[in-house]
């Protein structure tokens, strides 16, 4: 578990709504440092994974489980407020 990752959960899709192979994962959201009053009654976030992109650009098992791990650092980085320039300067684009 991720410490303050609270009211997320994690879903897979086979692709994103336009069809493509571009996306390999998304966060649906709103980032914790963007929020303002947030409480009782809101619907989570969620982290979704799509699972033909992934298959599309991972060349064996072992390479798609690297790329799946990347794809949750980076989104649940946008989780917590990381944006994607950030992103790639770490070396999680």
């Amino acid at each position: 578990m991720v410490d303050g990752l609270d009211n997320v959960v994690f879903v897979t899709e086979a692709r994103p709504e336009d069809g493509s192979l571009d996306l390999l994962g998304l966060y649906d959201g709103v980032a914790i440092t963007e929020r303002g009053q947030y409480g009782f009654g809101e619907l989570p976030d969620r982290i979704i994974l799509y699972r033909e992109p992934l298959a599309d650009v991972s060349e064996d098992l072992d390479d798609l489980k690297d790329q799946i791990h990347i794809t949750l650092v980076h989104e649940i980085a946008h989780f917590y407020g990381i944006d994607d320039d950030e992103l790639h300067r770490l070396g999680w684009a």
